[in-house]
């Protein structure tokens, strides 16, 4: 495990015990791997998915001719930047490569902690995604002639841009962590929002965008030549990146996490109970949910991020038919997809309480469908600002989207929580329900099921037959309801509940 040092330590051999002590912790997280042929399986697919992003444009006809993406090729690195940062500060400086409540009583060095969210930055489906994005249009604009320099720099400038959203994320951190820090974040999250929908909404967004530093790599991109030196830059820029970010880091790690804190330390009066089992229990999920820093602040930015982004880019209403199943699929994955996680250490008080099995089941699922469905509907809020009045046929698809969706991904993350329950305390910003690589799985299967779902109603909505949308719900319902009854059915069996409560409560 990781060793202690003095703080008189000369800078090189910190970083060179930092560097041995991540590959101590790495090792003891892959050791507690249950499925170890499954993971590297997993890992193997992310490769394969990785290269064929990065060779599959090359087999298309008209690659490495000219096309629209060259003109927006800045713009599309910048804007991998832009993501970066905001999953960097919305995770509290990046994920934990160890539980706060596990590293308490190891000696990890903030440089230690630095290098372990920079690992774990790419297990994002959502990092993923536009990395493979941003290669995949690299190797479509350069063709096979400039392919290797291209993809050089693309991967060069992935890696850099990673580094200094970590930055950012310690530094925004690190305000945070201040007195009035927590107030001067969120007003300036606001403002940057509001200033975005402006520039979106008059079509100054993309030019601010294209005009970026970020032009002078699309231009090293595109020209086929002079990779090299450029790559040499970004690598050294990045090592400047993650020198300098241990910096904010050690300062934001040394401070209370004043937002966590205040959600552990807090009075809540007693209410009066409400009048069935099933109410008193679904107060205290609301609570619990409510009262976790990550999931809060992660449904308040899946609430608002998609509604915004729709509300700057004008979209009509075929498209925000879609909208509803990223904002699901993306919710549960703060908490959905291992359910039984919320109770932590409490699971073994509740299995005390005189209720029936099948009640509490009821509790937590109405409870996800509950907060999912609230924040589809700020995000459908938003949206329909600038959308215009829908048909009536829309507003039919758009009303069974939601519903099939949400009962969709209810189902699914009930069925999951019940085969693969884990132990985690949801108190930490920077706490995830499940293991980064299993959360890469979830998210991904999430997302394409979810998205195909709303793609579909979306286009039976443009049908002039409007029963179509009905009809085509009967199915998904079914089969979800029967996926949701299966899970139930696990839960209520006494032998897989207690396995399920000593792993989330260990």
């Amino acid at each position: 495990m990781p060793t202690a040092r003095s703080s008189t330590d000369p800078l090189a051999a910190g970083w060179v015990r930092a560097v041995a002590d991540l590959g101590h912790l790495m090792r003891f997280r892959a050791a507690t791997v249950r499925r170890p042929r499954t993971t590297a399986v997993a890992v193997l697919v992310l490769l394969g998915v990785t290269l064929a992003a990065s060779v599959g444009p090359l087999l298309v006809e008209g690659a490495g001719s000219g096309t629209v993406l060259e003109d927006h090729l800045g713009a599309m690195l910048a804007g991998f930047l832009v993501l970066a940062i905001a999953s960097s500060m919305a995770s509290g400086g990046g994920r934990e490569l160890v539980p706060r409540e596990q590293a308490a009583i190891h000696p990890i060095d903030h440089r230690t902690e630095h290098l372990g969210a920079l690992v774990l930055a790419p297990l994002n489906f959502a990092w993923l995604l536009q990395a493979w994005l941003l290669l995949g249009v690299t190797a479509r604009i350069t063709g096979s002639d400039g392919w290797l320099g291209g993809q050089a720099v693309a991967a060069a400038w992935v890696v850099c841009a990673t580094a200094l959203a970590q930055v950012v994320g310690w530094l925004v951190e690190t305000v945070r962590r201040t007195t009035h820090g927590i107030a001067v974040v969120r007003t300036v999250a606001v403002v940057l929002a509001v200033v975005g929908v402006g520039l979106q909404a008059t079509h100054r967004l993309l030019p601010l965008l294209d005009a970026l530093p970020t032009h002078h790599l699309a231009d090293a991109i595109t020209v086929r030549d002079g990779a090299r030196p450029v790559v040499l830059a970004l690598l050294a820029l990045t090592a400047a990146a993650v020198v300098a970010g241990a910096l904010p880091a050690g300062v934001a790690l040394r401070r209370t996490p004043r937002e966590e804190l205040k959600v552990e330390s807090g009075s809540h009066p007693a209410r009066s109970l409400p009048s069935s089992d099933l109410a008193v229990l679904r107060r205290i999920d609301r609570g619990s949910v409510w009262r976790s820093v990550p999931m809060r602040r992660g449904l308040v930015v899946l609430a608002l991020g998609p509604g915004l982004v729709a509300l700057g880019g004008g979209m009509d209403w075929t498209e925000v038919l879609v909208l509803p199943a990223l904002v699901v699929s993306g919710g549960a994955l703060l908490f959905g997809v291992n359910a039984w996680c919320l109770d932590g250490r409490g699971a073994l008080w509740r299995e005390s309480l005189p209720v029936e099995p099948g009640t509490v089941f009821a509790a937590r699922a109405l409870t996800l469908a509950e907060w999912l469905g609230s924040a589809a509907v700020v995000t459908i809020a938003l949206a329909a600002l600038r959308a215009g009045v829908p048909s009536a046929v829309e507003v039919l698809a758009l009303a069974t989207t939601m519903v099939v969706v949400t009962l969709q991904v209810v189902a699914v993350s009930m069925s999951w929580s019940g085969r693969r329950p884990f132990p985690v305390q949801l108190s930490s910003a920077r706490a995830t329900p499940a293991p980064p690589i299993v959360m890469v799985g979830y998210s991904a299967r999430l997302a394409v099921s979810t998205t195909l779902t709303a793609m579909l109603f979306s286009a039976a909505a443009q049908t002039p037959a409007w029963w179509l949308v009905p009809v085509m719900a009967v199915p998904f319902l079914l089969w979800s309801w029967v996926r949701l009854r299966r899970a139930r059915g696990w839960w209520v069996d006494a032998s897989q509940r207690a396995r399920v409560v000593v792993a989330v409560a260990a």
